[in-house]
């Protein structure tokens, strides 16, 4: 049980230094911009 617990703690703490990361290095500016694109080309805009 204790095993399990620290496992869910380490990988919690690890998506929010992944997130912060991502964020630092303007990861999500280019990530939204992309979708923008793909969504725009479905549409049959871009």
């Amino acid at each position: 049980m204790f095993n399990k617990r620290k496992m869910q703690v380490s990988l919690i703490l690890l998506s929010i230094f992944m997130i912060s990361f991502g964020v630092y290095r303007k990861e999500a500016y280019v990530v939204l911009s992309k979708a923008i694109r793909i969504c725009l080309e479905c549409v049959g805009i871009g």
